[in-house]
């Protein structure tokens, strides 16, 4: 089979959605000019494959390396339906290329239609040039095809007519939708934090075996009894290295990992992080797991750490539609990703502030096989029996309902007890977060849902994933 980028470009429907299905497979992944799969499909006008693609994930407002999103290539190639459906995706339609483009500067004049669905006219490039500047020479060779028979002053007088005409009317419709009709200067953006974010580098999902000699460890993190958590480079990308300590180091628990962490190798979805790869580190063997450095840490962090990051309701809603999405998917696997537990410490924020559900943090099965971790966000019966008597999706659901509490709340659950206190306390004494006056009634509702005491009764996550959307929607 041709790679990824061949088949979006040809339209290989079919070709894309086998590819799809492998969950080894990262449909944001780049080529060498940073162009996703997104891109291609986008400037070829391949709508099927455009809706498969968004409907799996994709990044709306990924940007290649000349800065260019699908949103500029749709606009600038002519395909208006992919314009529209980009946009209803909340595609931004003020991006800036490495020229200070927007889309808008590379629409077509007759393309922009009777809605600028908040593209803003007046922004100038990096030559000063706006939308409209930009526009002139588009028009003037449209009109040209139509009245090749008018001589040069008729059709030169007749353009400036025109083109004044068209002025007006976009220059009205920005101003009767609140925009300033003075120019906006072209500056330098920093886009970091902002929902635009790069491709992946496409050769890192490609390799599972790791060479260690080939990590570069920069900076130690965090340590505790279970192992090494550092920041670190391979193949040029910026990772983070988890060495663990396991005691009794033997064949079989080397060959238990060798087994089990390929299945964390997850890069068909956008809110889970994979492990890229693994490796058992010399003289003495201890595994080692890596994957993709995110930048803003884990949602722990952002919530309780003193980050400079705002969480709103809006962000708390988007985060928690982030989380469900991903939990909706690892639901689905057959065979479910083992001694995975679902806790704000497990949830990475991207570059684009998208939250993803960590593999890394997913316990392989000779690490403490018994022990508890993070009580605060486990259900009542996950504390009180063995993993295999319990329903684990509903286990996971009530620990998203904590999660959702601590988004809504901005506190640490059970923040002055012990974690022993906090496993007894749950398991035996009824103890459940208490929900604060002045939540929202939607979001109350919604937690008290997913904290049914009854594991029966509580929804699945495929369930409330559509409530989150409304939620995000108003």
């Amino acid at each position: 089979m041709d790679d990824i980028f061949t088949q979006c470009r040809e339209g290989n429907s079919v070709a894309v959605r086998l590819w799809l299905d492998n969950t080894e497979n990262d449909l944001n992944l780049g080529d060498d000019h940073g162009f996703s799969p997104l891109h291609w499909a986008c400037r070829e006008g391949r709508s099927g494959v455009v809706d498969m693609l968004i409907m799996r994930g994709a990044r709306i407002n990924v940007m290649n390396r000349g800065d260019d999103t699908p949103l500029h290539l749709a606009a600038s190639h002519g395909h208006r339906d992919i314009v529209a459906k980009l946009i209803q995706c909340k595609a931004d339609p003020n991006t800036v290329n490495e020229h200070g483009n927007t889309p808008l500067h590379y629409a077509y004049a007759p393309f922009w239609g009777n809605n600028l669905s908040g593209a803003q006219v007046c922004t100038c490039n990096r030559y000063g040039q706006t939308p409209l500047d930009k526009a002139k020479p588009h028009l003037r060779q449209l009109l040209q095809g139509y009245f090749p028979f008018l001589t040069e002053n008729i059709f030169f007088l007749t353009f400036i007519v025109l083109f004044n005409l068209f002025v007006v009317y976009f220059l009205e419709k920005a101003e009767k939708m609140g925009q300033s009709l003075n120019k906006i200067p072209y500056k330098e953006t920093f886009w970091k934090g902002t929902m635009r974010t790069r491709p992946r580098n496409g050769t890192l999902n490609k390799q599972a075996g790791i060479d260690y000699k080939q990590l570069s460890l920069l900076a130690k993190i965090n340590e505790n009894q279970s192992g090494e958590l550092w920041q670190g480079r391979w193949q040029g990308d910026e990772i983070i290295v988890k060495v663990l300590h396991i005691r009794d180091w033997t064949t079989r628990k080397s060959r238990d990992f060798n087994e089990e962490h390929p299945k964390l190798r997850i890069f068909s979805h956008p809110n889970i992080l994979p492990v890229l790869g693994a490796c058992q580190s010399p003289p003495s063997p201890h595994p080692v797991i890596i994957t993709h450095y995110m930048p803003y840490g884990s949602l722990f962090n952002i919530l309780h750490q003193g980050t400079n990051l705002v969480v709103d309701q809006s962000q708390a809603v988007k985060f928690a539609l982030d989380i469900a999405s991903g939990m909706a998917f690892l639901h689905t696997l057959e065979p479910m990703v083992s001694r995975l537990y679902l806790n704000s410490k497990h949830v990475m924020i991207d570059e684009d502030m998208t939250a993803r559900v960590s593999m890394a943090d997913a316990k392989f099965s000779f690490q403490c096989p018994g022990r508890m971790y993070s009580p605060a966000w486990m259900a009542p019966e996950a504390l009180q029996k063995r993993p295999d008597d319990i329903n684990r999706r509903s286990a996971d659901m009530w620990s998203f309902a904590v999660l959702l509490w601590e988004l809504v709340t901005r506190e640490v659950p059970f923040a002055d007890l012990s974690h022993m206190e906090i496993g007894m306390k749950v398991a035996l004494e009824g103890l459940r977060p208490t929900i604060p006056p002045g939540i929202s009634p939607h979001i109350c509702k919604l937690m008290r849902l997913c904290m049914n005491e009854d594991p029966a009764k509580r929804p699945k996550f495929d369930m409330i994933v559509p409530i989150l959307e409304k939620m995000q929607d108003k």
